[in-house]
């Protein structure tokens, strides 16, 4: 039975019932105490009680705190997550007890993202690291009664697919399509002017070798010197994002890149975190892209508001990809980059149609 209790100007509830923790709760009116003690005795009747305490007394930062703890360092992406789980930390949500979050809540949360200009696929990201910390609390953490209010709100579709090449200089624009293509094997002068402007001899490594290999930038900043085999030309990498194993071939350039470098005492071939590699190369970026602006106030001509201007460091892995779709079949190019499904590399492949007629002829 339900006891009523008023102490200050709160009303204290509790319920007892043989075979069951005793439950109590304090609200602002006797109505609600006596609501409450009616919800609690019914589910227990009908067997359907479940312990409420723990998400009504526990806030978002507790738990996102617990779970930095627990389950964060078990992740590969464990740096990534703390600066996410930061970020949380910092919402209003972060404030509310668990049980006080609703669909709503988070579906401002979302559209608050969206409009401050974030990236469909890092709002998409966030709300699966909210949603993995409810699953926990309930699965493991004994929250019994939480509810998980990302299940049910509309998810923003992800728009990252990127298909940003490295461009030769805009004057080489007017070549013909052959030229062109030429002149972005021989010069790509958006490399040569980030290379140029590098002060970091590791970062200049660490972009020629992505260029060559097709490599992830963590994969890049994880390679040991004991798993690269430069006589049999291949690294290998023993875990992935995918998951998996696999083994990169290693072109001749990324050999005699490797053969030069210095083995530091870390053991790792490019010393360099993956985070660090990332700023490093957009400071460089906007560098000499400041030099490409200087050099067209000279010569008094527009700048080309697309050279140098939108270049990440993972459009590295789409141009080592595009370079190597022209040299080897989807199913080998799958094996070099790590593709599970070979269906993603299809935008890879852009064979011209007179190309293509020609392997018809050397067959007949």
């Amino acid at each position: 039975m339900a006891t009523l209790r008023k102490r200050g100007d709160r009303w204290h509830c509790q319920v007892r019932k043989k075979g069951y923790e005793p439950q109590t709760k304090s609200f602002r009116t006797r109505a609600e105490a006596e609501r409450w003690a009616r919800l609690i005795e019914s589910e227990i009747d009908g067997g359907a009680f479940v312990r409420r305490k723990e998400a009504e007394s526990t806030t978002l930062l507790e738990v996102i705190d617990r779970y930095e703890r627990e389950v964060t360092p078990r992740k590969r992406g464990a740096l990534q997550e703390r600066s996410s789980l930061s970020l949380l930390r910092k919402t209003s949500l972060s404030r509310r007890f668990l049980s006080s979050i609703r669909t709503g809540d988070v579906s401002s949360l979302r559209d608050e993202w969206l409009q401050q200009g974030l990236a469909r696929a890092t709002v998409l990201r966030r709300l699966a690291l909210i949603s993995h910390i409810f699953n926990v609390c309930r699965l493991s953490w004994h929250f019994e009664s939480l509810v998980n209010p990302v299940d049910l709100i509309e998810k923003p579709t992800p728009d990252n697919a990127r298909s940003r090449r490295l461009a030769a200089h805009p004057d080489a624009a007017s070549a013909s399509d052959e030229e062109a293509a030429h002149d972005r094997r021989a010069s790509d002068d958006e490399l040569h002017r980030i290379l140029k402007v590098t002060g970091s001899s590791v970062l200049r490594d660490a972009v020629v070798f992505a260029v060559e290999t097709a490599m992830r930038r963590g994969e890049i900043a994880s390679l040991l010197w004991s798993n690269v085999d430069t006589k049999r030309r291949f690294a290998h990498l023993p875990e992935t994002k995918n998951g998996t194993s696999r083994d990169v071939p290693l072109s001749p350039a990324a050999v005699a890149l490797l053969q030069k470098m210095p083995v530091n005492i870390s053991g790792r071939v490019f010393a360099m975190r993956a985070d660090a590699l990332t700023r490093a190369f957009q400071r460089s970026v906007v560098r000499a892209r400041r030099l490409y602006e200087e050099e067209c106030t000279a010569k008094a001509k527009t700048p080309d508001p697309q050279f140098l201007v939108g270049l990440r460091f993972h459009d590295l892995r789409h141009e080592a990809t595009s370079r190597l779709a022209a040299i080897f079949q989807m199913h080998e190019l799958a094996k070099i980059t790590g593709h599970r499904d070979p269906r993603m590399l299809l935008r890879y492949y852009h064979p011209r149609a007179e190309d293509l007629a020609k392997k018809f002829a050397e067959v007949a």
